[in-house]
């Protein structure tokens, strides 16, 4: 089957350039012989370029041009034309033998998603998610994202869905290029978090284009990337290089409080954890299978969130001097200490302070933006 690869047409087989190097010599009524005492080449060396079993060298394609008067650059893309074909013709095989791999990964979500284009040849779609990954084989795939980190192998996301884990986190790693970062810097970056806080007020639009812009001043791009079905995603920190650090969200709980306090969560691994892990947090932020040091720096990360959302005591001062069940209290207080009302709802129902149905009319919804990226494009 002949393909199509970056709008380029490419036949399926290329002949080997003995066979024009044959017509030559019988337009000419040369023998091979002859053609051999004229370039000083071994009789042998002619014949095997003829069968297709040499290449025709760069010097033997300049003895070529003295002999027969065709230009050695002729003869030399005969014969890369040639070599590239059987490279093509070995790769294709060996693709075709991963083709069972399109099986591990959400592929009619991804083609749906325009992250990926739809081939009728399953080679050539092999071919696409390679490119997709930026990775050479299905093996190197499976070794690049088992071997990131524990944490992320530990995942329970992970477990439960690999292939569309690494989808969404590669996603995440496309959309992070778009966003030019200045190198990383730990002390702006903690400034930043106390901006990043107030933005929690600002309408969702209005507020991501503003994190952005602040992270990725201090060196962290932000992005996010709607989660695929059975990942169980919320968020993921991770570094890309030794100055440039990424948080990825996703839309995943669809409500301002779950989505700011994932954001200021990932923070804080970018801050105080090391660079070489992969953090993928979801259902559950504390993995019961990781090792300690991970169930510890989840809980840091947690806490860290926490108590920069709400300062422990302003919100114990809230609950024991107002009435926390009230809304019209509720949004006094979270106006006073300059967050999101929501945030203060979604805090008081985690501690058992309001019921799950108390205090939803302050929480802000975005099952609107379910399906968006962001940055856009």
């Amino acid at each position: 089957m002949n393909e199509m690869i970056e709008n380029r047409y490419i036949p399926n087989s290329v002949a080997p350039p003995g066979e024009t190097l044959e017509e030559e010599l019988e337009a000419l009524g040369m023998t091979q012989a002859e053609l051999a005492e004229r370039t000083g080449r071994p009789k042998k060396t002619i014949n095997e370029i003829i069968q297709g079993k040499a290449a025709i060298t760069p010097e033997t394609a300049l003895q070529l041009e003295q002999v027969l008067g065709i230009p050695a650059s002729f003869w030399n893309n005969l014969e890369r034309h040639y070599q590239e074909s059987l490279a093509r013709a070995e790769e294709r095989q060996r693709l075709s033998r991963e083709t069972e791999w399109l099986k591990d990964v959400p592929l009619r979500e991804m083609i749906r998603r325009g992250w990926l284009q739809e081939q009728k040849d399953k080679v050539a779609q092999v071919r696409e998610l390679l490119r997709y990954f930026g990775v050479a084989s299905s093996e190197q795939w499976r070794s690049f994202y088992a071997q990131t980190s524990p944490s992320f192998r530990k995942s329970p996301s992970f477990e439960g869905a690999p292939g569309s884990v690494a989808a969404w986190l590669r996603r995440g790693e496309v959309k992070a290029q778009q966003i030019q970062c200045a190198p990383y810097d730990a002390k702006k970056f903690r400034e930043v978090l106390r901006q990043v806080r107030s933005l929690t007020r600002e309408g969702i639009d209005v507020a991501l284009e503003e994190l952005v812009r602040l992270c990725a001043s201090v060196g962290v791009a932000v992005v996010v990337v709607p989660e695929l079905p059975k990942t169980r995603v919320s968020g993921a920190a991770r570094w890309l290089s030794p100055a440039k650090a990424l948080i990825q969200l996703s839309w995943r709980y669809k409500r301002d409080d779950q989505f700011w306090f994932t954001f200021f969560h990932e923070a804080a691994h970018i801050l105080l954890h090391g660079k070489r892990n992969v953090y993928l947090d979801g259902d559950t932020n504390t993995d019961t299978t990781a090792n300690q040091n991970n169930q510890d720096s989840e809980r840091e990360a947690d806490n860290f969130a926490s108590d920069t959302l709400i300062p422990p005591t302003d919100l114990q001062r809230f609950i024991n001097d107002m009435d926390y069940r009230d809304e019209v209290v509720i949004e006094q207080f979270a106006t006073e200490i300059g967050i999101a009302p929501g945030i203060v709802v979604g805090k008081l129902q985690h501690i058992e302070k309001l019921a799950h149905n108390q205090g939803r009319s302050l929480i802000q919804s975005y099952s609107q933006l379910s399906e968006q990226e962001f940055p856009r494009g």
